[in-house]
C-alpha cells in the first residue's frame, strides 16, 4: 500500500469521525436522564451500554486521526461509564454528576480541536 492510499483512507476516517463527533457527545448528554436514578434498570443498562460504545469509539479513533485531546477527554468519560457498563447497572447520582462534568470538558475540547482542524484546512 502506498502512502497516498493510506493517507486517503485516514482522511476518510477523519472526515467520518469529525462528522459524527458532536452528535455522539450530544446524544450521550441527552441520554443522562436514562443512565440512572429513576430510570428503569433495563433502560439504564441499555443507555449506559450505548453511551459507553459511543465514547469508546471516540477514544479509539480520535487519537489516530489527529484529535489527541478529544481522545483523552473521551477516555475520561469512558472511565466514568466503564464500571457501571461492566457491572450491568445504571449510574449512581455521583457518577452522573461526574459524567456531566466530563462530558462538558469533552464538548469544549472537541469543539476546540474541530475548530483548529478546520482553520488548518483552509
Amino acid at each position: 500500500m502506498t502512502d497516498d492510499i493510506f493517507a486517503d483512507r485516514v482522511a476518510k476516517v477523519r472526515q467520518r469521525f469529525m462528522a459524527t463527533l458532536e452528535a455522539k457527545i450530544e446524544e450521550t448528554s441527552a441520554a443522562l436522564p436514562k443512565l440512572g436514578g429513576v430510570a428503569p434498570e433495563d433502560t439504564a443498562v441499555a443507555a449506559v451500554a450505548e453511551a459507553y460504545r459511543a465514547m469508546h469509539a471516540i477514544v479509539g479513533i480520535g487519537r489516530t486521526v489527529g484529535f489527541p485531546d478529544t481522545g483523552r477527554a473521551a477516555h475520561e468519560v469512558e472511565d466514568v461509564l466503564r464500571p457501571p457498563h461492566h457491572a450491568g447497572r445504571g449510574l449512581s447520582d455521583d457518577e452522573i454528576s461526574h459524567l456531566k462534568d466530563s462530558l462538558q470538558a469533552l464538548r469544549t475540547i472537541a469543539a476546540r480541536e474541530l475548530q483548529s482542524f478546520h482553520a488548518l484546512s483552509q
